[in-house]
């Protein structure tokens, strides 16, 4: 479509944008409807809409579905973490980190399958084609083992209510979280360019070692949750993301910088799962509801803590950007702190 910077920027915010408005919508039909329904038909709105982004031909059409896509992307993220707290309620026991790691795993997959398709040259609606086949397949099969009722529902309870200090406290340490994983995503490449000035083929090295420890940490923070509780692993958790930033931040240099961004990966890695498992379980809302409020300000910081460090670093420096998350980092431990779980 020839789009500039800018243009591209503001085609990009209909993603958010659909995210953010599905967020409520996405609580309310999981607690009307229950999740499984809308699992599938989420599922099924998500895989349809992505060979759109590779066909339309108009900017207004490409920011259309790319809203649509963002608003099926958070319903089938809404109502899949409500399965798993169902799940979890069989099980006895705190099995969401591993259900996140399944997603870093197959953010791995999709990166590997993209660069693959880019190799063959092969155009993106049909990769996108690709993928919603494979999609469809996948939930043909799966659909069929998904739970019929979700824990903890009860039709007499309200669907809008005002969540109670537990979920807001929960929902500020997603947010704290959230900025910590936004700030990886989008400017671990940048702070490895410009402070610590590695060779050219080494730039990515931080945001892999972040990945790492992340992706590992989900799949092993059940165990230590099991062990030791959600909420000790909740402060440990904000200790090693603000310690991790700290360690990148004094002493800038290569290994240093890996060593820091391998904590910081461990320290954000079971985060957000352990909230929406907490969420989950709230006495004051359906499951659904709670997790949509929790990450409705959860998301907050995903969307808006990257653009913030920008304008920080313009003003001082990526540093000291860098040390105000690592703040945010050390208030996981502080809210945690205050927070009741049950």
């Amino acid at each position: 479509m020839h789009l500039n910077n800018a243009a591209l920027g503001g085609v990009l915010l209909a993603l958010p944008s659909g995210l953010l408005t599905s967020l409520p919508i996405a609580g309310w039909l999981v607690a009307k409807f229950g999740s499984r329904i809308v699992v599938i038909c989420a599922a099924l709105l998500y895989a349809c809409t992505l060979p759109m982004l590779g066909i339309v031909p108009q900017t207004w059409q490409l920011v259309a579905c790319l809203f649509v896509f963002g608003m099926a992307s958070n319903m089938l993220n809404i109502s899949m973490n409500t399965q798993a707290v169902s799940t979890e309620a069989l099980y006895e026991r705190t099995i969401m980190a591993s259900y996140h790691g399944l997603w870093s795993l197959a953010g791995f997959s999709g990166a590997a399958i993209g660069t693959l398709i880019v190799v063959l040259g092969i155009a993106p609606y049909q990769h996108f084609l690709i993928i919603t086949s494979a999609l469809l397949l996948i939930l043909s099969i799966a659909s069929r083992f998904l739970l019929k009722e979700d824990s903890n529902r009860n039709e007499h309870q309200p669907i809008f209510a005002k969540p109670d200090k537990s979920l807001i406290n929960l929902g500020i340490i997603a947010f704290c979280s959230m900025i910590c994983e936004g700030a990886m995503f989008d400017w671990s490449g940048v702070y490895f360019q410009k402070v610590i000035h590695p060779d050219k083929t080494l730039v990515a090295a931080g945001y892999t070692a972040f990945m790492s420890t992340m992706a590992t940490g989900r799949f092993i923070g059940d165990w230590f949750t099991t062990k030791i509780g959600i909420k000790k692993i909740l402060q440990v958790s904000g200790a090693l993301t603000a310690t991790g930033l700290l360690i990148a931040i004094l002493f800038p240099y290569f290994i240093t910088a890996i060593i820091g961004f391998l904590f910081v990966g461990a320290g954000v890695s079971s985060v957000v799962p352990l909230v929406y498992s907490a969420a989950g379980r709230s006495k004051v809302l359906s499951p659904g509801v709670a997790i949509a409020a929790v990450s409705t300000i959860g998301y907050l910081g995903f969307l808006f803590g990257p653009p913030c460090i920008g304008f920080i670093a313009q003003a001082s420096s990526l540093r000291i950007s860098f040390a105000l998350i690592a703040v945010l980092g050390s208030a996981i431990t502080v809210m945690a702190t205050r927070t009741k779980f049950d």
